[in-house]
């Protein structure tokens, strides 16, 4: 069963929630030091700039966002993402909130499975909820869901789709048992606000994982990543997408995102325990993992 959740916030509103609904957020906690601007790429602008822009750029690219990943990964995103999803590992029953997870891949998995676990159906029903901040590409998830859903689940595990920010979810304290976010969080305007939110809304014992570009430490395989990414990814954007300068951005949003062991600590800031990640692919990404306890 699928439906959509009724929380549906107005652009404006989304804007609002950026700074969690204050005029002036205490940004002093904030653990990298706040100066009251945001990454948009490698230009600095205002939080609320970023979480609009941010917001036009997946709007545009979103009937396109599938196949563009598949052309800028060579198909190793799919790879990236079954990966994660083995090491999630969920059992029968599990309540997973997907994070900027609009066109579905994550809840696909999930899905998946579970319904690949034996025995099948013998347990209690699994959901998910698929959250993303941008209502295009959750058109684009529920599409996809409405045409071939019946492939990949099992008829009593659950979907619905959440439109919210990452860092204001309108959702209960400890609701879920688990909580992935999959090249999402590096767009978000605080990431320490939204990793707040992960702790949140995940039951004792859940767990949270990100799957997110990460920093290649070897110097001849950065420099021919670099040359691929800068050179070879907006031309594909104009090419298949029309769209060279989302593509740009999405690039330099790579490069702006904490390396692996400053993630890893500021997920360890905001309380989780147990923090661990695995570089895939020489590093280009990694998954991240922690646990509330």
């Amino acid at each position: 069963m699928a439906r959509l959740a009724a929380f549906r916030p107005t652009p404006r509103r989304l804007l609002a929630t950026a700074q969690g609904g204050k005029t002036a957020s205490s940004h002093e906690e904030h653990p990298d030091g706040w100066d009251k601007t945001a990454d948009f790429g490698f230009e600095r602008v205002t939080p609320e700039e970023k979480t609009s822009r941010v917001y036009s750029v997946f709007e545009r690219v979103a009937g396109s966002y599938d196949v563009m990943n598949d052309a800028m990964s060579l198909g190793l995103h799919r790879v990236w993402k079954d990966v994660l999803m083995e090491r999630l590992a969920p059992p029968h029953g599990t309540r997973l909130l997907d994070v900027a997870g609009g066109t579905g891949d994550i809840a696909y998995r999930f899905l998946k499975y579970l319904k690949n676990l034996e025995p099948p159906g013998s347990e209690k029903p699994s959901h998910v909820t698929v959250s993303d901040i941008n209502r295009a590409m959750l058109d684009a998830g529920r599409e996809r869901w409405s045409t071939s859903h019946g492939e990949w689940t099992h008829p009593d595990d659950t979907v619905d789709w959440l439109e919210a920010n990452a860092e204001q979810l309108p959702v209960d304290d400890e609701s879920y048992s688990a909580y992935t976010i999959a090249f999402g969080i590096r767009n978000v305007t605080d990431k320490t606000k939204a990793l707040r939110e992960a702790y949140r809304v995940l039951r004792p014992g859940g767990r949270f994982m990100c799957l997110e570009f990460s920093r290649v430490d070897n110097r001849a395989l950065s420099w021919a990543y670099d040359q691929y990414s800068f050179q070879v990814i907006p031309a594909l954007g104009h090419v298949i997408a029309g769209d060279w300068h989302s593509y740009r951005y999405l690039v330099e949003s790579i490069r702006k995102f904490p390396d692996q062991e400053t993630f890893a600590g500021m997920i360890r800031g905001v309380g989780f325990k147990g923090v661990t990640y695995e570089n895939l692919t020489f590093g280009v990404v990694a998954i991240h993992s922690g646990f509330k306890v």
